[in-house]
């Protein structure tokens, strides 16, 4: 299958709306292992954006994002006989993504994100009380962010803006739950410690 085929396309009328939109993600699969190409551009209809954003969070770039995005998708296309329904379609995705995205920064010297993805990361725990506040407060936790490690950035991602489970979480990664939430512990303590520090540097300069 070339990546073209998965692009979503407009549907015929809307009846077909209709019982595409009503079609769980599993039967999707299913289809697409009897290789069912509007079932493959419905999937990626369906989870593209979320599957691009994770990625472009762990690679720190976008072009590299949208390659990883095709081969993620390529894979479900050529592998959808293998999924066993024990998990969430999308969880299924992300586990790939992830592997794709580690094959990367294996290949990579630095594996901080890097300034264009960092802006666009929002701080949804913060609610100062006036935009310049907000904007230098955002500005300050994505700082501390970049210098997380990247297991400690990883379980952040997943859970706060990928909103999975620690169950998921820990499928998605490979690891039991109880490390995923050891791990949740020790990045909430880093990035505590980041910020104090980087708060204190602020209030001595001014």
């Amino acid at each position: 299958m070339q990546s073209g085929l998965v692009l979503p396309v407009a549907p015929t009328n809307r009846c077909s709306d209709e019982v595409q939109a009503t079609t769980s993600d599993e039967a999707l699969v299913k289809r697409i292992a009897a290789r069912d190409a509007g079932a493959m551009r419905l999937l990626f209809g369906r989870h593209q954006v979320r599957v691009y954003r994770f990625l472009v969070r762990l690679v720190g770039d976008r072009a590299t994002a949208e390659d990883l995005v095709s081969e993620v998708f390529l894979q479900i296309w050529r592998k959808a006989e293998a999924f066993e329904g024990r998990s969430q379609v999308s969880t299924w995705l992300l586990a790939i993504a992830r592997h794709k995205a580690l094959s990367v920064m294996r290949r990579q010297v630095h594996e901080q994100l890097d300034d264009r993805v960092a802006a666009n990361i929002a701080d949804h725990a913060d609610d100062p009380e006036t935009a310049m506040q907000r904007a230098s407060r955002a500005a300050l936790v994505r700082a501390c962010l970049n210098q997380l490690s990247w297991a400690h950035r990883e379980v952040i991602d997943l859970v706060y803006y990928q909103e999975r489970t620690i169950e998921d979480a820990a499928e998605i990664i490979g690891v039991p739950a109880n490390t995923v939430k050891t791990r949740m512990f020790h990045a909430r303590k880093r990035l505590a410690q980041l910020l104090a520090a980087a708060e204190g540097e602020g209030a001595l300069a001014a």
